[in-house]
């Protein structure tokens, strides 16, 4: 089957990137931020004593709200965007990653993220979650190393999770299920050492160059967004993609997914303040805002060019919003968030409809326009309306350009990482398993093709006890023996 694109191509590009990104990274000066962060500091006593009932009882609450995103807010998001016919093949990939990934993360993934290893990578000392006790650890004082690593595991359920949305409607059970572990291993749990571990190269405990990204900015949307993009590219189209219709089979269920993603979205950010005071109100109000106005954004950019309003355009903005003001949540004002909703709601309407016409790729659900581009945007802004009254860092608004330019490098970097990693990993599964269903499978839906299932069941049963389907559009053979005839009057 032909590519989308030149793998090899992609590859010398990326690569090139990458490699300017760390000689940048080697040669330039380190910049030097103040960290404050309270939920990265790290504590010398850990002991049960040191454990607050009241941040415990909030973290787990957060673990909940962010649990709850994937499934079912995501999974009610993505599938109300698909066919009929593959509503249940969306809906399961969203669930079968809660089980897999935190299958994954006790073993290995959790070590790999948060143990003190290198810049790029943690260690081994987490491995089977030993050391992982009721005791605090040294990324939260006030409550237990089980529910910092019960809460991490939340955001990383969910990050491959949204990958999903582009290759929506045609990528295999198994190769995606393969490729998002393997994702998760060598893209999610080494981005998240360097962003959140301590001495990570972006840490802003004690990593070179101190980037600020709350609740996962390039940790979960920029990579994620631009992995799913590079799926897009690398598996192609859906067959009868820009000559056959393919709208939302029920933007009902997508406005319910929305809506308990908005919901869970307190507790992916309020939840990152890790424990119970100022700071995670602050990021409460800023990504409740950050939504609100996201969604106008959208909307009105529709309403504007088209006339309309759309719906889908509506719960659209308001995850972008969501998604751009995640890294800045706990670093600026709401007043800030507003205009980076704002701003993202517009920008990643225009990424998910004309860039995308413009650049022909199937991007099912969009997860790249609006993850990708609002990650982007996101982390980018938090250089600029960080503000030190909130969390002791200023941004290039205040005159701090060192924090700006290590949020570019971190960005960059992000970008790097997921390209050429998912390129690498999609390449394996590929020869191993085979991306793509087969012609005549994705015809007639993953659903059938992949679960053996239907998500609707339209038959009913006649009066005559004959089976009918599709409001009576086909008779059983013994409803038509049976039934009596009726007269050419």
């Amino acid at each position: 089957m032909p590519r989308a694109i030149s793998a090899s191509k992609w590859t010398r590009v990326v690569v090139f990137a990458l490699f300017l990104s760390l000689f940048i990274a080697g040669t330039a000066p380190a910049q030097e931020i103040p960290v404050a962060a309270p939920a990265l500091a790290p504590i010398e006593i850990k002991k049960l004593s040191d454990v607050n009932a009241g941040d415990t009882a909030w973290m787990l609450t957060s673990a909940a709200l962010v649990l709850m995103m994937t499934g079912p807010g995501l999974a009610l998001f993505y599938g109300g965007l698909v066919r009929r016919k593959n509503v249940l093949g969306t809906m399961m990939q969203s669930f079968i990653l809660m089980g897999a990934v935190s299958v994954v993360w006790a073993l290995i993934g959790y070590t790999l993220a948060f143990d003190t290893g290198n810049s790029f990578i943690g260690g081994f000392r987490f491995a089977l979650l030993r050391e992982v006790g009721g005791e605090p650890s040294e990324y939260a004082a006030t409550i237990p190393h089980t529910t910092w690593m019960v809460y991490q595991l939340m955001f990383a359920i969910i990050t491959p999770a949204l990958i999903c949305g582009a290759y929506a409607e045609r990528m295999k059970f198994g190769s995606m299920l393969t490729f998002s572990l393997l994702w998760l291993l060598v893209v999610y749990c080494p981005m998240a050492h360097m962003v959140w571990g301590k001495g990570g190269l972006f840490s802003l405990n004690n990593g070179k160059y101190p980037a600020m990204d709350f609740a996962g900015g390039t940790v979960v949307h920029v990579t994620s967004g631009v992995s799913a993009l590079v799926c897009a590219l690398v598996l192609g189209k859906r067959r009868g993609y820009g000559t056959t219709p393919m709208p939302p089979h029920s933007v009902v269920l997508s406005v319910i997914g929305a809506c308990l993603l908005w919901v869970g979205w307190f507790g992916f950010n309020a939840g990152s303040a890790l424990s119970a005071g100022a700071l995670a109100s602050s990021a409460f109000i800023t990504t409740h805002f950050a939504a609100a106005a996201g969604t106008l954004g959208w909307a009105f950019y529709e309403w504007i060019k088209n006339g309309k309003a759309t719906v889908l355009g509506a719960i659209s903005g308001a995850v972008a919003g969501l998604v751009v003001i995640t890294p800045a949540s706990g670093f600026t004002t709401p007043i800030y968030a507003i205009f980076m909703g704002l701003i993202a709601g517009v920008a990643c309407a225009i990424s998910s409809t004309w860039m995308k016409h413009i650049f022909n790729y199937d991007d099912s659900l969009d997860a790249f326009g609006v993850h990708g581009m609002g990650g982007t945007i996101g982390s980018l802004l938090t250089g600029v309306f960080a503000v030190k009254a909130i969390n002791n860092i200023d941004g290039l608004l205040a005159g701090n350009a060192s924090a700006m330019t290590n949020q570019i490098l971190a960005t960059a970097f992000a970008w790097c990482i997921a390209a050429i990693t998912s390129i690498v990993l999609l390449k394996i599964v590929d020869a191993l398993f085979g991306l793509r269903v087969k012609e005549s499978d994705e015809y007639d839906g993953l659903d059938l093709s992949q679960h053996g299932e239907s998500g609707y069941n339209l038959e009913e049963v006649s009066i005559f006890g004959s089976e009918v389907s599709n409001g009576g559009a086909e008779v059983s053979a013994a409803s038509a023996t049976t039934a009596p005839k009726l007269s050419n009057a």
